[in-house]
């Protein structure tokens, strides 16, 4: 008996189906690694070991899917030496790209210096500013066309201090300070005679105040008051 052989169509090898997309297997597996790293990306030589194809294949499939505009290459501030990909549909997180002080991978030194000239300006005028004074300022101003964050506007301060251009405080409650809670962390100009009044942040952990038992109740116009505070006038005199 003769075996069967059937019609000689079913003899070809059916062939796959063609992908919408124009894409081939390598291409395919390569952009879903790349599209499962969302804003994160991913290196060059990490898709190796997600995908077990060689170095070559993986070279010419993100070459294709970069022509097709399926991915993109992007900087990473962490390794600018390394090429990093992502897919198109997504942007940067702030640990790839460096956030608002970063543009294309470069420190916009330009939008940092235009901070720090606001925040030196109102601190001159105010004296004694605290992070929201200085945030809310800011943000009323003419000169920003976008939006700050409070984050920012702290970043910036600290680079200040780190400049010496301003010093780190605790509000005492007299004086200048007369207007902010005792305890709450502010900055003042570095520069001119009286800059270095209240008590700076390294020297603050000293304070009699902060041992108090009573500090809840201490007001500047209160029964108990910094000014009739004898261990606080005391403290206040200590050259640090």
């Amino acid at each position: 008996m003769s075996r069967s052989l059937g019609s000689p169509s079913s003899l070809k090898r059916k062939r796959p189906e063609k992908d919408p997309t124009g894409l081939v297997d390598a291409e395919r597996a390569v952009l879903n690694v790349i599209k499962s790293k969302k804003d994160l990306g991913i290196w060059a030589g990490d898709i190796a070991k997600d995908t077990n194809l060689t170095v070559p294949v993986i070279q010419k499939s993100i070459k294709s899917l970069l022509t097709k505009k399926l991915i993109k290459e992007v900087v990473n501030i962490q390794n600018k030496g390394k090429k990093h990909y992502m897919a198109v549909e997504f942007e940067p997180s702030k640990e790839i790209s460096g956030g608002e002080w970063y543009v294309n991978g470069n420190l916009d030194k330009e939008f940092i210096n235009v901070l720090k000239q606001l925040c030196l300006r109102y601190m001159h005028r105010q004296k004694v500013a605290t992070l929201e004074g200085v945030h809310n300022e800011l943000k009323k101003s003419q000169v920003l066309k976008f939006p700050i964050s409070s984050q920012q506007v702290g970043e910036i301060l600290y680079s200040l201090v780190l400049d010496n251009e301003i010093i780190e405080v605790k509000s005492t409650g007299l004086g200048e300070y007369h207007s902010i809670p005792i305890g709450t962390v502010c900055y003042r100009v570095a520069s001119g005679t009286g800059a270095g009044k209240g008590p700076r942040i390294g020297a603050f952990a000293s304070i009699p105040c902060g041992a108090c038992p009573r500090i809840s109740l201490c007001t500047p116009d209160g029964v108990i008051s910094p000014s009739t505070c004898v261990y606080y006038n005391k403290w206040l005199n200590i050259d640090f």
